[in-house]
């Protein structure tokens, strides 16, 4: 089963339409082809309202991939059977259904890894089943074709694979990681080049589809406006021999390990560290305070059908900024088994939403070990504990999905009920490089000689159309009586900041109302120049959300463009 959040905080949800009907009815228009089946083998999920709503789709999603686009639109490539060669791009509406290209890609595309480019306007698709290339959606133009990538091939082992879903993330020079089985490559995907080869991770276990362990890239440090730190966490999977040992009826102990690697190093290689549970099948999910959320699965087997033993009910906390034995932290259980085909995500209000497990071949709900799950659960990280409240702000105004546009300036007002510690935040000053600086907000600005709240704001920005933000808050107890960017960098010692486009929109975060009774209101003013120019930059976010924006398309766009602060007024 696959989920994925919308900008508009609903979740669509899919699964492959052979295994029969299900519980959910479409009108008899929308039967599948040649089918009785009149049921819905999608929906999407309000979360605020908790409804759902069906979703037309003809062709079979079983074991695709896809990724958002820069404008929201979700695009889903390949599958099974008929929808092998499918794209297939939904947009969310209240009566919207699944738009289907048939034969919109090269090659079949089954057990797929898709991303999304700079720019925004496009995806690359990378390997599946007995394809070992990539390609692009959509096409510039009706002749292009798929690129071969022999690395597919070079780490498929022969009737096991071992190498389906690999593991792609974008870097911040615009090269692709990708880690299948047990290496990876760095990809010059527009000259179909590897620029480099990483070590075997140690052990030299497979990690990826059927051994099915889980990837993330870790949140980035950067230091005068340059990335110094780019880290990929690769955790869990199956030994060599797990797959073949399964179909056979013996379920070896699944992987306990996590390797971690730094590509921004010089000679980077692999730091391994030991969960406290061994786990295949799991979900891994980057949260908004840059820890890492290890979820679902088992403890025995492989992914396919009923390869699975043991499930893992209980998640795992990883800090990547602890040291060395304090790495892992082991949360409260669940109480349902989420195997094969289980699935979470982060959602707006900072929760995880964990659903999916079907590890049969049909839908099988009784007499079988882990029966097909249809519940959704979510998973409240620890910040969102009573004993963290009164770390998060209630932004006040300005209202949600309000537009901001170039060269406005925008307050922020927001209530907190309590202190943070001051070291616990960071703050930097990228150089400038725009020539749009409003240099009347560089003077020295009067600020009242008590204590203060200073927010501070991340733009991380994915391409020339989404934005993240990510705040944090902390209490100064001594702000000097004159602040320039001088001051500012010596009390606030800096990480950087990235951001492109034209006009931003603002939304709160978290949306769920603080209590007590002695709220402080505290305004920030930020000046926006043509480029959005970077404001402050902070190490432990609290959360985080996505916006969409207004490109201007006469301005060429380079990654991780950094400008100077140019405003910042605290006080009432």
């Amino acid at each position: 089963m696959h989920m994925q959040l919308l900008p508009n905080d609903r979740v669509v949800i899919y699964d492959l339409t052979d295994f029969g009907t299900s519980n959910i009815s479409l009108p008899h228009t929308k039967c599948l082809p040649n089918s009785t089946d009149c049921t819905a083998h999608s929906v999407e999920y309000d979360i605020t309202f908790n409804t759902v709503r069906p979703i037309s789709v003809l062709t079979n999603f079983w074991c695709s991939s896809g990724s958002l686009m820069a404008d929201g639109r979700l695009v889903q490539t390949g599958g099974y059977n008929n929808g092998y060669r499918v794209v297939r791009v939904y947009e969310s509406c209240d009566t919207c259904d699944w738009k289907e290209i048939g034969k919109g890609l090269n090659r079949h595309r089954w057990y797929a890894t898709n991303h999304i480019l700079p720019g925004g306007g496009r995806q690359i698709i990378i390997g599946g089943r007995d394809a070992f290339s990539y390609e692009f959606y959509p096409k510039i133009s009706s002749s292009e074709k798929a690129f071969n990538l022999p690395f597919l091939s070079e780490t498929n082992n022969r009737k096991i694979e071992n190498n389906l879903y690999p593991f792609v993330f974008l870097t911040p020079e615009g090269h692709l990681f990708i880690f299948a089985n047990n290496r990876a490559i760095l990809l010059d995907y527009t000259k179909n080049k590897v620029l480099k080869t990483y070590p075997t991770i140690p052990g030299g276990h497979p990690r990826n589809y059927p051994s099915t362990g889980s990837a993330v890239l870790l949140p980035l440090k950067m230091k005068n406006g340059s990335v110094i730190s780019f880290g990929i966490l690769v955790c869990g999977g199956a030994p060599k021999g797990a797959f073949v040992n399964a179909q056979k009826g013996k379920f070896n102990e699944a992987l306990d390990t996590c390797g971690r690697i730094k590509i921004t190093d010089p000679n980077p290689q692999w730091e391994m560290n030991t969960m406290p549970i061994a786990r295949v099948m799991g979900d891994m999910v980057l949260l908004p305070n840059g820890h890492v959320l290890i979820i679902n699965g088992a403890s025995a087997g492989t992914g396919g059908w009923e390869f699975g033993r043991n499930p893992v009910l209980s998640p795992v906390i990883y800090r990547p900024k602890n040291p060395i034995g304090s790495l892992f932290e082991v949360q409260n259980p669940s109480t349902i088994p989420r195997m094969y085909h289980s699935t979470a995500i982060l959602v707006q209000d900072g929760r995880v939403l964990i659903g999916g497990s079907n590890p049969h071949q049909r839908y099988v709900f009784k007499n079988v070990l882990y029966p097909t799950e249809l519940s959704l659960e979510a998973f409240s990280p620890s910040y969102l504990e009573s004993s963290s409240s009164k770390m998060r702000p209630n932004i006040i105004s300005p209202k949600s999905k309000t537009n901001v546009s170039y060269g406005d300036r925008v307050i922020i007002r927001f209530a907190v009920t309590g202190p943070l510690d001051p070291n616990s935040v960071t703050v930097t000053l990228g150089n400038s490089k725009s020539r749009h600086l409003d240099k009347n907000a560089l003077t020295k600005k009067r600020l009242q000689g008590w204590s203060k709240m200073l927010q501070s704001i991340t733009w991380t920005v994915t391409s020339d159309r989404a934005v993240c933000r990510s705040t944090q808050r902390t209490r100064v107890q001594t702000l000097p009586e004159e602040i320039t960017t001088a001051s500012l960098a010596t009390q606030f010692p800096i990480k950087g900041l990235h951001c492109f486009g034209r006009g931003l929109n603002l939304a709160p975060f978290p949306q769920k109302p603080l209590g007590g009774e002695n709220w402080s209101l505290y305004p920030l003013e930020i000046g926006l120049c043509d480029k959005i120019p970077t404001d402050l930059v902070v190490s432990d976010r609290i959360g985080s959300r996505s916006y969409d924006l207004d490109p201007d398309p006469t301005i060429p766009f380079t990654i991780l463009q950094i400008y100077d602060l140019i405003a910042i007024r605290l006080g009432f």
